[in-house]
């Protein structure tokens, strides 16, 4: 029997999003608390992670709107994993900043993970598109 939806671990992309998002707003306010920091910038992963679980969440809850919704949620893990590419500006010094670099690295891996997750699951609706016609 075919599934209908990509899985990764046992969960729709949505809920992965959602969990996310999660992640990357508890993320950001660990490392701001942990490293002491004033500064906004230690929040990105939490500015980030709020608009892919809002849009997680509205994909779950308006599922008609689901196609637009993991489309902007995949353009910001994109972004994500961009944001991370940072880490390579400057390898001479990296880690010297320990908790900005150690974020940026954070932001890379897990940017590229969850972006690779969602392309797959293009690919695989994709598929099952042209296996239904």
């Amino acid at each position: 029997m075919q599934e209908k939806e990509f899985k990764v671990f046992n969960l729709e992309m949505e809920r992965i999003s959602i969990f996310y998002g999660l992640f990357l707003i508890a993320w950001g306010a660990i490392i701001s608390f942990v490293s002491q920091s004033d500064s906004m910038t230690s929040y990105i992963p939490s500015f980030l992670g709020l608009p892919i679980l809002m849009f997680g969440y509205l994909t779950l809850k308006f599922p008609e709107r689901k196609k637009i919704f993991m489309h902007i949620v995949v353009l910001l893990g994109i972004i994500i994993f961009i944001g991370g590419l940072d880490i390579f500006r400057n390898l001479s010094t990296l880690f010297d900043s320990f908790w900005a670099d150690l974020s940026k690295l954070m932001l890379l891996i897990s940017g590229f993970i969850f972006s690779y997750w969602n392309i797959k699951s293009f690919i695989f609706v994709r598929k099952n598109k042209n296996l239904e016609n």
